[in-house]
């Protein structure tokens, strides 16, 4: 696997299956079918093949693995790739959740399906590539280009508001992102290099440091998203197809938070602790007033939406705290909510397909002819409350017990998150499933197909198994968080003795 480019084949294996869908010609059921089952295989060759990334990496190993590096522009960019504890999980999540939604969209979507298809395997290579990149340049061209196929997802196949939703998720990221860039620019200038891992050596200004952190934190916080740059998102969500929420959901909010570990503690240390009060009171307030909001909505997937804003507040306290817990449990939230809230959207689409309507009234009592469906979404519903015995009480866990040891408010405040979870989830939980099956349009409804099965049931284990069973994900990330807070501790402890001896030297 020294020689092999393993990172490169994950991350453009499936534009293969776009080259082959752009062969199919016509439009005829047989095409479709066709269309379909490419894009079904494409991707599970590629989490198959990403596997590999899993078994070849060393957990002990704090650096990055699996390295190819190539020439690409002048100026000493290039095209270099690798990955290490922190982002390989990523690139797992990635090809994992794919084939999921290519199912979820076997049947609802019957209108330019080739389109569909290519969009989809087009923004699978774009996500994965964010999380190999280790060219900030290289970085910044997958980051942006995956709002391309995503403002396409939402704006051609979304629900009656599409178009809205889709350029409000496209200028609110790249409003952002044009900042990040003008402090790639900056860092360029300032340390001669674009390469991240000589870049994460680089000592940087530390009066230079606040203007480069808050231009990253410009695009990151709009990614997650964070308080108050979060009001894309659920209508983002609310129109996008089933497999978009999922994908949005599960992966791109995650690039968020991935930024934050990849570059703004470790590049810009200094400012990362004298912003840390800014991101505890924003990711308190994120906690807190979007459970409150999601308490109050009508729209499953508005819920759910909000519901994501408010774990992401978890992400944004743990990933400050700065210290091992705090970040292990930012990565490990990050990665069950990948599957809870992706599942969640995934249950939300079966009742979709079948009513056509995602209001809360229009549902009650399924559990009389869906037992199969509720005890599904019972497994999810209490994952996002973070039970005991699933991931999303691991998660959640640590990040508070991180965000103790900084700051005891910010854990008290941030705990009532949870019983305001527990407040929204069970109660959309009793409206849809529980009571009296009353309604004439429900009585019909049919339980899990086999394709839905095949595509919740897996989830279901793995999200029981990772509650039960956290240490494949912490062994991988383990080495590389004590490396990052280690070396955010070393360089902090360094930026105040340097500004202790300035004090001194000008009181003299």
């Amino acid at each position: 696997m020294t020689d092999w480019p393993i990172l490169s084949t994950v991350t453009f294996l499936p534009l293969v299956g776009v080259i082959l869908i752009l062969f199919i010609r016509d439009d005829s059921p047989a095409a479709l079918k066709n269309i379909r089952l490419i894009a079904l295989f494409t991707t599970i060759i590629t989490f198959l093949v990403s596997l590999l990334v899993w078994i070849g990496f060393n957990p002990a190993d704090a650096g990055f693995q699996m390295v190819e590096k190539h020439g690409w522009l002048d100026s000493g960019i290039s095209y270099h790739m690798g990955v290490d504890g922190i982002s390989m999980l990523f690139v797992i999540l990635t090809t994992f959740l794919m084939p999921f939604s290519i199912l979820a969209s076997w049947e609802s979507v019957q209108s330019r399906v080739k389109e569909y298809m290519i969009a989809f395997l087009v923004l699978e290579t774009l996500m994965v590539g964010v999380f190999c990149a280790l060219d900030i340049v290289l970085f910044y061209v997958f980051f942006e280009a995956g709002l391309i196929p995503m403002f396409i997802i939402i704006g051609v196949w979304g629900g009656k508001r599409r178009v809205y939703a889709s350029f409000k998720f496209f200028l609110y990221t790249l409003l952002g992102s044009v900042l990040m860039l003008l402090a790639i620019m900056a860092m360029f200038w300032q340390a001669g290099t674009t390469d991240i891992p000589t870049l994460l050596t680089h000592d940087f200004p530390v009066a230079m440091q606040p203007w480069l952190w808050f231009a990253f934190f410009a695009s990151f916080a709009v990614k997650m998203p964070m308080w108050p740059v979060h009001t894309w998102l659920p209508d983002a969500h609310v129109e996008a197809p089933t497999a978009g929420s999922v994908i949005l959901a599960a992966i791109l909010l995650k690039m968020g938070g991935y930024g934050f570990l990849r570059f703004s503690l470790p590049m810009f240390p200094d400012a990362s602790a004298m912003f840390a009060p800014f991101i505890f009171t924003l990711s308190v307030v994120a906690i807190i007033y979007t459970s409150l909001v999601a308490l109050m909505q009508e729209d499953m997937k508005k819920l759910i939406a909000y519901s994501s804003v408010a774990h992401m507040g978890f992400v944004t306290m743990g990933i400050f705290a700065m210290n091992h817990q705090g970040i292990q449990g930012s990565l490990f939230q990050m990665i069950s909510h990948g599957l809870v809230s992706g599942a969640l959207f995934l249950c939300v689409g079966v009742l979709y397909d079948r009513m056509h309507t995602r209001e809360i009234d229009a549902y009650g009592g399924l559990v009389n002819n869906m037992p199969k469906y509720a005890v599904a979404l019972m497994v999810f519903t209490m994952a996002n409350v973070g039970l005991p015995g699933t991931s999303g009480f691991v998660g959640e866990f640590l990040t508070l017990m991180g965000a103790f040891q900084v700051n005891t408010w910010v854990a008290l405040f941030a705990t009532t998150g949870v019983i305001l979870s527990a407040a929204y989830a069970l109660w959309l939980y009793r409206r849809i499933i529980f009571g009296v099956l009353s309604k004439e349009s429900l009585k019909g409804l049919l339980d899990l197909s086999t394709r839905e099965k095949a595509i919740l049931y897996p989830l279901v284990a793995l999200v029981i198994f990772f509650g039960v069973y956290p240490t494949p994900i912490l062994t991988a990330t383990a080495t590389s968080v004590d490396a990052l807070v280690n070396n955010v501790t070393v360089s902090i402890q360094a930026g105040h003795r340097t500004a202790s001896a300035q004090q001194q030297a000008t009181a003299r």
